[in-house]
């Protein structure tokens, strides 16, 4: 059973109902197609590995745009240590780059790529998706207060405060 569904989803009728979502979530968060779509096929083959993953406390939509969200993190987490790699030994990163974004954007993904997870997560829901404090709570299961303690966690490493 899955999420309450005594059927395994049908695959195709999920990537041809969320797919255009999650590769639109993912272009924004990383701001380059082929990390996107990279993304994307990993949201879905991931569920379609195991559909016991969405257990049916959100909707199917929500749920993929939280594993779209912890994939794409784990994306720009990875890119930066590739980055640092190529700065100690002095290569050109220019691989990395994945072309031009607004300056806006780019400075969001640096952000979001050297924070801890769970603080990104709050940040992407609150600043990039506008959701409230306790709609962000219900997604993830805590008390608003706590909300409200990461994005305040999340102010302080931008401003460049000790948290």
């Amino acid at each position: 059973m899955i999420g309450g569904m005594p059927n395994p989803p049908d695959m195709d009728e999920l990537y041809r109902r969320y797919g255009s979502s999650v590769l639109r979530r993912a272009r924004t968060l990383l701001g380059h197609e082929a990390d996107a779509q990279d993304v994307l096929q990993q949201v879905f083959c991931a569920l379609a590995e195991d559909p016991d993953q969405f257990r049916g406390r959100s909707s199917m939509l929500t749920w993929l745009y939280s594993a779209t969200n912890h994939q794409c993190l784990n994306r720009l987490r990875n890119q930066r240590r590739r980055a640092t790699l190529l700065r100690e030994r002095q290569l050109p990163a220019t691989e990395l780059a994945g072309g031009l974004d607004p300056e806006a954007l780019a400075q969001l993904r640096q952000l979001f790529a050297n924070m801890p997870e769970e603080l990104a997560q709050v940040a992407i829901y609150y600043y990039c998706d506008e959701l409230t404090h306790a709609e962000i709570a219900e997604l993830l299961g805590c008390s608003r207060r706590h909300i409200g303690d990461l994005l305040e966690r999340a102010r302080a490493l931008y401003a460049g405060e000790p948290t």
